[in-house]
């Protein structure tokens, strides 16, 4: 019994020692002085997981894979590694985020609510060098990758405590929310926009984007005049919640980092809410809801049913974010860099009529 308990005693003595060498290791490390900006911790940061083709133009490359196969595809990388990869749909929002961060310390040097940029992809490692040559080539800080040679990111995503995730993959971006986590399918606007270079402007759609899709059900299903008598009625009752609101949750918190200082007229993050609701006869429980959570948006656009597009030429949006396509496809004919959030009831129609899905042969 005796010889029981002085082993017990040494393992719990020798792991006590390996405890004291992982806070000592740790304490070294965040320690170490560097002129390059430390990515922050991860509880504390706003992470935004983007995949390699979404932050870079990589369609000749996937040329390259769809045609010749994975080898060859990963000797052309290797290739052209000094030869940095295009500007993707992703690429302005992420140096937007990058500028807000910058303000962010410059108002609080010591803090880590900050953004942090992952880079999510199936790539293999031996890609790596090209990727980490275009961030440097742009002067991205973008510390964290994750490479998975092939399988699917999507079971890392909340081990990086991901806040967002955009990719190409609209199956990724399906899995994702499903896992609970906001994403959405990146799309290259069909003509080049002048953005704004000093503020991070995100647009949302409403429901079934930061609402759930229990209204758009009823419009679908019963009509125009029976949603607006039910949206009247449940005036009071806040929406369920969507997949991007924890999105907004984000962003408000790092706004709130701003007005703290009285920069909220200078603040360098600018939030939209983009409806094809009318205001009206449906606006009130739309607003009720975000008031009910505690969040704020800058500027709420209730359009009736008029075309997205022309609005978002005028807001010039980093990213717009929408469950429906034709809006989505409205958007980025006029420039506009969209988002699909692949999510309720608006996946089943297009442009209003429901898709006939093919029976299935037995």
């Amino acid at each position: 019994m005796s010889e029981i308990k002085l082993e017990e005693a040494a393992a719990a003595e020798t792991k006590g020692e390996e405890e004291q060498d992982w806070v000592a290791a740790k304490a070294f490390f965040d320690n170490l002085k560097t002129k390059v900006p430390r990515p922050p911790k991860p509880r504390y940061a706003v992470t935004i997981a983007v995949s390699s083709r979404t932050l870079f133009n990589m369609v000749a490359e996937r040329k390259v894979y769809e045609d010749q196969g994975l080898e060859k595809y990963v000797a052309f990388q290797v290739e052209n590694e000094d030869d940095p990869l295009k500007p993707g749909a992703a690429f302005p929002f992420v140096k937007a985020v990058m500028n807000v961060n910058s303000r962010l310390r410059e108002l609080y040097p010591d803090s880590e609510e900050l953004f942090d940029i992952v880079l999510m992809t199936n790539n293999h490692a031996q890609v790596g060098m090209r990727l980490i040559n275009s961030i440097n080539h742009y002067g991205l800080t973008i510390e964290r990758f994750c490479m998975t040679g092939g399988k699917s990111p999507i079971g890392y995503l909340k081990a990086y405590m991901t806040n967002l995730y955009l990719s190409k993959d609209s199956n990724k971006v399906t899995e994702a929310i499903e896992e609970g986590i906001a994403a959405a399918t990146m799309f290259m606007p069909e003509k080049e926009m002048d953005l704004c270079q000093t503020q991070l402007r995100v647009a949302f759609d409403g429901d079934a984007v930061l609402f759930s899709d229990e209204s758009e059900i009823i419009v679908k299903k019963h009509g125009l005049d029976t949603f607006f008598e039910h949206e009247k009625q449940f005036e009071n009752k806040p929406l369920a919640q969507g997949p991007l609101k924890c999105f907004l949750e984000a962003l408000g918190k790092l706004q709130r980092k701003f007005y703290a200082k009285n920069e909220r007229m200078n603040c360098p993050i600018r939030t939209f809410l983009v409806t094809a609701r009318s205001a009206a006869s449906s606006g009130a429980r739309v607003l009720k809801t975000l008031r009910s959570w505690g969040l704020e948006i800058d500027e709420a656009l209730f359009l009736a049913g008029a075309p997205k597009g022309p609005l978002l030429e005028k807001i010039k949006p980093h990213i717009f974010f929408d469950d429906q396509m034709f809006h989505i496809e409205g958007a980025k004919e006029l420039g506009t860099i969209s988002a699909h959030v692949p999510y309720g009831i608006g996946q089943k129609y297009h442009k209003g009529k429901l898709i006939v899905q093919p029976e299935k042969k037995e």
